[in-house]
């Protein structure tokens, strides 16, 4: 044992030393704070130009006045104007663009047109639509001749916001959120997919190079190839550890010193906001009232819902299957780097390894959707997928019994995986100059002494 500790220290030592090593740990949580506040960049800096568009009608005055202005755009209705001619000279009147809207929008939704020389936001499309749709849908409920139809229609427009409680055997209520568990399911699966991936390469790649450079062969004639495995594993996960500990405090260090220093408080409000920014410019069309009050109650129940989460139980299994799923994974890679010469030879090998954890990833995405379907739950429990799966389902509230199931799978299976690679590891790292097979591998591994 004192031999392992010491080969783990030296692989600890050696990596967290390495160049490579502190400049990936220092920035990748630069470029994942970029991904945060990149948006928030580009929403402070968007085009603020002030926009005069004019509003060409066929011959008809159907929706004059019908499209309000905005703080940053103007609609100018033009009753004898031609099209036609406007086209070629609206940007020498002064004009961003011209709004043609056909007599034939009643039953042709396609037959209005925003022409002008630079791409239009997505807002604006959004707006000028929004309005002419409730104009539409006014004028035809009009034809039906009902009176106080502005009254009824202000009455009848209703939101709806299903809110989700669950309910436990005990009786104990708590509020909870789809969304929240979806997003948390995403991120878990996919963070566990790139985490037991890469690190598990690494130890491939170290096996690799140690032996293309015969240092294996000075550091087995003092330690068992067994122990130099184990001790290689265990080291490269514990770097592992390290660098993901230190992604994440910095991670968050970098975004809480930009959004309190570089972004203005109202554009952080807009990130934050942005999901529900359709939604608001509906009821603004709509002319609902003020939607200051339906935010607030919004965020205090998504808050509410992220702290009624079990966090307790979504860490400890995030760190469970991340150590069991790199074990696993680490133990496999490391028997495929021995029995090669170089990383050109892994192909054949890699294969069967990385299917796996491919097809974890893409049950993962569709347990967003459908955590309780036999075909997650199964892949749940097999070990060689449970990893990226089962942290997935676990805010979906997954039975105890299945994560105890799938616990105590995963570290039998990691115990026979150790055991496989240890007998592939032992006769793999010593040799040379010779194509391995999978025929050559299971004489390795049925070989007895």
């Amino acid at each position: 044992m004192n031999k392992i500790s010491i080969i783990i220290q030296r692989e600890y030592i050696t990596r967290v030393r390495k160049k490579s090593f502190i400049i990936m740990t220092f920035l990748t949580p630069l470029l994942m704070a970029l991904i945060f506040v990149i948006p928030a960049l580009v929403m402070s800096n968007e085009d603020k130009d002030f926009k005069k568009i004019a509003v060409v009608e066929d011959g008809a005055d159907l929706f004059n006045g019908v499209i309000a202005d905005t703080k940053d755009t103007d609609f100018e209705y033009l009753t004898d104007a031609d099209v036609n001619d406007l086209k070629n000279n609206f940007s020498e009147l002064g004009y961003y663009g011209v709004l043609y809207i056909s007599p034939q929008v009643i039953t042709t939704p396609n037959a209005i047109q925003l022409i002008s020389k630079k791409q239009p936001p997505i807002g604006l499309l959004d707006h000028i639509s929004g309005s002419l749709e409730k104009e539409i849908e006014k004028q035809k409920l009009l034809s039906y001749n009902i009176e106080n139809l502005d009254e009824i229609l202000k009455s009848i427009n209703t939101d709806i916001k299903i809110q989700t409680i669950k309910i436990d055997d005990t009786g104990s209520v708590r509020e909870t959120s789809t969304g929240i568990a979806m997003g948390l399911a995403y991120i878990s699966g996919f963070l566990m997919y790139m985490l037991v991936f890469m690190f598990g390469s690494q130890v491939m790649r170290g096996v690799i190079e140690e032996k293309t450079s015969r240092i294996v062969e000075v550091i087995v004639s003092s330690v068992k190839p067994v122990q130099l495995m184990l001790g290689k594993i265990i080291g490269i996960a514990l770097v592992g550890l390290t660098q993901f500990a230190v992604w994440v405090m910095l991670t968050v260090a970098i975004v809480m010193i930009v959004k309190s220093n570089i972004l203005p408080a109202e554009t952080m409000e807009q990130v934050q906001q942005l999901p529900q920014s359709l939604a608001q410019a509906d009821q603004a069309v709509a002319g609902s009232g003020s939607m200051t009050e339906v935010q607030l109650t919004e965020m205090q129940s998504l808050f509410s819902s992220a702290l009624s989460q079990p966090w307790g139980l979504i860490i400890f299994a995030f760190l469970f299957y991340f150590i069991t799923g790199y074990l696993l994974y680490a133990s496999l890679f490391a028997a495929i780097g021995s029995a090669v010469d170089n990383e050109t030879e892994t192909q054949q090998f890699m294969l069967p390894v990385t299917v796996p954890i491919i097809l974890g990833l893409i049950v993962a995405m569709g347990t967003m959707q459908n955590p309780e379907s036999s075909i997650s739950f199964w892949f749940s429990i097999i070990p060689l997928t449970s990893p990226i799966v089962m942290v997935a389902r676990i805010p979906f509230d997954v039975p105890a019994w299945e994560i105890i199931l799938s616990m105590a799978l995963m570290i039998i299976t990691i115990f026979g995986c150790v055991w496989m690679a240890a007998k592939i590891y032992r006769t793999g790292i010593l040799m040379y100059g010779k194509k391995t097979s999978y025929k050559e591998i299971w004489k390795w591994l049925t070989y007895k002494g």
